[in-house]
């Protein structure tokens, strides 16, 4: 009689060689650490995105040098996931259909997930992938997460690193499908600031008491009303690590932040803001948080909204001309 052993053993070999895909019932949170991603980072529907840039020091040579194996490079300051708007602002988000191009040049479809790698370096790195995990979400794209502690994380646990470049097997069709509640513009945060809403202001205090300024910013200061939650209170010191969310809500209750329904964060270009909006949205589950994109440089390039200051006490509300 003929054997089928072999070929069966072959055809089970094959199958369990595989890449699995992640299910739906198996996608993980907005954070995943290394071992999470070692066990799950050759499932077919899944990728990776090194979004190292000149934000935390480093360049595509980094990358080549060492990557998580399997990860493409996409640099979070030079790939087109922000630019300059008509108007001079800089760092906001690009129209959706370009986008959609890059995206899906990236091998992306809407049924992928994605995992975003920073540097991990620090709480503004950690904000890259904060701004391009926002981003995803604006797109309607939910099926994302962020490496927590980044590259930095992963050479750490002495997982192994891939040399070399590594460019995507497809171009795919990624279609948005956005969401307006998740972006904020100058006129919306206005009409929130007089109507009472939660202002939060994710700089660091100096620039928040209007001690210090952005240097593309017209004047120093904040939206009057607004909250202190300072982005690099939100990750270990060092590190891009999010803290845990117990600590994020004892750092929110002692900022004034709270859970109320309706907020909208801002820095001066986006960045910053992204860390507050992660911590309170997709942590510590508040609803109702948008991001202001433009935030104070945009904010402050028109005289007729106001600034406060702490010049005069944390309630003085001053012309931007005086500052």
């Amino acid at each position: 009689m003929p054997s089928y052993r072999t070929p069966l053993l072959g055809a089970l070999a094959v199958l369990l060689l595989a890449p699995t895909a992640v299910t739906a019932a198996d996608r993980p949170g907005p954070l995943v650490n290394v071992d999470w991603l070692a066990q799950n980072k050759d499932a077919e529907d899944l990728v990776v995105l090194d979004i190292r840039s000149a934000i935390d020091g480093s360049d595509r040579g980094d990358y080549e040098a060492g990557h998580i194996p399997g990860a493409l490079y996409s640099s979070y300051s030079e790939a087109g996931w922000r630019v300059e708007d008509a108007d001079g602002v800089p760092g906001t988000l690009p129209p959706t259909e370009d986008l959609e191009t890059l995206i899906g040049e990236l091998g992306i479809d809407n049924d992928t997930h994605v995992v975003v790698a920073p540097a991990g370096v620090g709480s503004t790195d950690f904000g890259s992938a904060a701004r391009i995990y926002w981003t995803f979400r604006v797109l309607g794209h939910d099926a994302v997460s962020i490496l927590n502690g980044g590259h930095e994380a992963w050479v750490e646990a002495g997982h192994d690193v891939a040399t070399g470049g590594n460019e995507p097997e497809r171009t795919a069709e990624f279609e948005a499908e956005f969401r307006d509640e998740l972006i904020a513009d100058a006129d919306a945060v206005d009409a929130a600031r007089e109507a009472g809403v939660q202002l939060v202001d994710n700089r660091p205090a100096e620039q928040f008491a209007g001690e210090e300024q952005h240097p593309a910013a017209a004047a120093s200061g904040t939206i009057p009303g607004a909250q202190n939650l300072a982005h690099h209170e939100l990750t270990e010191a060092g590190s891009a690590f999010l803290l845990d969310e117990g600590s994020l809500n004892a750092l929110m209750d002692q900022a004034g932040v709270e859970d109320d329904g309706t907020s909208i964060t801002f820095c001066n270009t986006g960045h910053w803001a992204a860390i507050g909006w992660f911590a309170m949205s997709e942590v510590a589950g508040h609803e109702g948080v948008a991001m202001y994109d433009g935030s104070m440089v945009e904010w402050s390039r028109d005289e007729n909204r106001p600034l406060q200051t702490a010049r005069s006490g944390l309630g003085a509300v001053v012309d931007w001309l005086f500052n």
